[in-house]
């Protein structure tokens, strides 16, 4: 699961002090330009669209509440990380639901959501196939414990270093180390389980 995604654009040091002192207009085109990044995030941890877009207006807002303090010292990225990942979090803790809660990773690949081509036989049985081997790795990502999900994400999805996440959630990166192998390891086990 390699990181799909270029890294995120850094504001417009302007525009960033423009929002910081209140620009909401400012604001907005920040919000615009990170907005996938941060739901795709989000979506990875709480597997869930509605919930996500709810986690997500939770992020923002608090994000604006808390760009005057914001300092310039990391990239904007790097500080909003920490906010979505923790705000993921409450919300997986307040719902307690997140084991039946599962929608796959968004790769981004917009043929996803049009409509199939006609296929072939041979091409159908592949398609096929191919659904089957997505559908079992998704199931085993889903069946993952939300604070072992929420590292993967940050690693694969988000290709964040060791150091980022654990800067990230706010814990050791010995943790993160740990978390990470336990995540692979699991995630193997259920794959082989299913193979």
């Amino acid at each position: 699961m390699p990181n799909t995604l270029p890294p995120h654009p850094e504001p417009d040091p302007d525009l960033l002090r423009r929002a910081q002192a209140g620009d909401e207009a400012a604001f907005g085109i920040i919000m615009r330009s990170h907005y996938e990044r941060i739901f795709r995030l989000v979506y990875s941890i709480v597997r869930h669209e509605a919930d996500a877009r709810d986690v997500c207006q939770e992020i923002w807002l608090t994000a604006w509440r808390e760009l005057p303090a914001f300092r310039g010292e990391s990239r904007f990225s790097t500080w909003l990380h920490p906010i979505a990942t923790r705000r993921s979090l409450d919300h997986l803790r307040k719902r307690r639901r997140w084991f039946d809660r599962f929608l796959p990773f968004d790769t981004g690949d917009a043929s996803v959501a049009s409509a199939p081509e006609p296929a072939t036989t041979d091409d159908a049985g592949q398609q096929a196939e191919d659904r089957d081997r997505k559908a079992t790795l998704q199931a085993a990502i889903a069946a993952l414990p939300p604070k072992l999900r929420a590292v993967l994400a940050l690693r694969e999805v988000e290709g964040l270093s060791y150091a980022e996440i654990a800067q990230a959630t706010a814990i050791p990166t010995g943790t993160v180390m740990s978390r990470l192998y336990h995540a692979r390891r699991l995630l193997a086990q259920k794959l082989g389980a299913k193979s």
